[in-house]
């Protein structure tokens, strides 16, 4: 038998001491929506919020947050907060199954006013997106279309998706995938929702079925790219209204594609002779977590107390300014000295397009 990974108390997952990477900066406000501005604000694009939450009990079954609400309320708003904590001020959490989860309706009823986003949210801003993954697109139906098309008219729908194409895994047949990913598709522009895209080694595909079922103009969030640089050269070239989604999956050692398509975006604005610091950002990236999934990898254990060995059992939208610095060094590194970026300016680079994105 293997040696069992050293125990991680619940403390260490709240991330009571901030993130070494942003400034200790005194903070304006505690809630959305009041005078002050967030000092460093986090918009987690891609979170599987139900899952996270189910993830957190199973764990910490002894945990102190017994509903999802508790759970928000208390990693993402802290009483004790410490100035270099990121600042979560928005989540989209993400339905993608099929049959769909029924649990959508009664958590996005909870978030319908700010009255409830303030008494039950602690001032996060929720909102999600929804539609059929493609390891469920055996199951698409005629009823699920319809259930999914009648949520996408909730007033805090902002999306559609995650849906895609996922040659890896082929838990549903490829021809199937593809047939239920232009159906939704074509839901999708018609209700006009942005498209959030699940993509993983279908590259040929996945370009032509967008480019062939998407306006150019659509806003279109490629969930967690993990995919070729060309494939996101492509993408990014083809849709002005396209962002890549950046997961702690970056920080991973095998994971060299991710790395380059961010100095690629680089390394095509010095060839154009375009601003790297302009408005908008040659940084077309969203910061997402795809929660409970993917803890970052520059996240040490060591930094949070732990025995070097732990491993964290779940990530949260609370560790997204380690994937930013991930961000930033990348990027500084890509431009060779003609800018640099640092954590904190990937967030807002982020946060910027995560709000035009989504329209939050």
């Amino acid at each position: 038998m293997g040696k069992k990974k050293p125990s991680v108390p619940e403390s260490a997952m709240l991330l009571e001491n901030g993130c070494p990477h942003l400034s200790s900066i005194p903070v304006n406000t505690d809630s959305v929506g009041t005078e002050g501005v967030p000092q460093h604000p986090v918009i987690d694009t891609h979170t599987h919020l139900v899952s996270t939450f189910g993830a957190y009990r199973s764990k910490y079954p002894d945990g102190q947050f017994m509903t999802v609400h508790d759970f928000v309320r208390g990693y993402f708003r802290p009483s004790g907060r410490v100035s270099n904590s990121g600042f979560v001020t928005d989540l989209v959490d993400v339905y993608c199954e099929a049959p769909v989860m029924k649990q959508w309706k009664e958590v996005a009823d909870s978030a319908l006013t700010e009255e409830q986003r303030m008494k039950d949210w602690g001032g996060v801003q929720y909102h999600f997106v929804i539609g059929v993954h493609p390891h469920e697109a055996r199951h698409y139906n005629d009823e699920v279309e319809n259930e999914i098309a009648d949520a996408a008219l909730h007033s805090r729908c902002v999306g559609m998706g995650e849906m895609g194409l996922d040659y890896h895994y082929d838990n549903s047949p490829r021809e199937v995938q593809r047939e239920v990913l232009k159906r939704q598709l074509a839901v999708a522009v018609a209700l006009n929702k942005p498209l959030t895209i699940h993509t993983r080694e279908a590259d040929e595909d996945i370009l032509q079925i967008l480019k062939e079922n998407v306006p150019v103009d659509h806003r279109i969030h490629i969930h967690c790219f993990t995919d070729t640089p060309e494939l996101a050269k492509a993408l990014l070239e083809h849709f002005p209204n396209l962002y890549i989604g950046i997961t702690g999956v970056i920080t991973f050692a095998t994971n060299l594609n991710t790395r380059q398509a961010i100095s690629n975006m680089i390394s095509s604005a010095i060839s154009s002779g375009a601003s790297l610091t302009a408005t908008p950002s040659p940084l077309r990236i969203l910061l997402e977590t795809d929660a409970p999934y993917m803890v970052p990898g520059n996240l040490s254990v060591q930094s949070l107390g732990l025995k070097a060995g732990s491993r964290l059992p779940f990530s949260h939208s609370g560790m997204i300014p380690w994937t930013a610095h991930f961000v930033a060094e990348v990027a500084t590194e890509a431009a060779g000295g003609a800018a640099s970026w640092t954590a904190e300016e990937v967030l807002r680079i982020a946060t910027e397009n995560a709000r035009t994105m989504y329209g939050l």
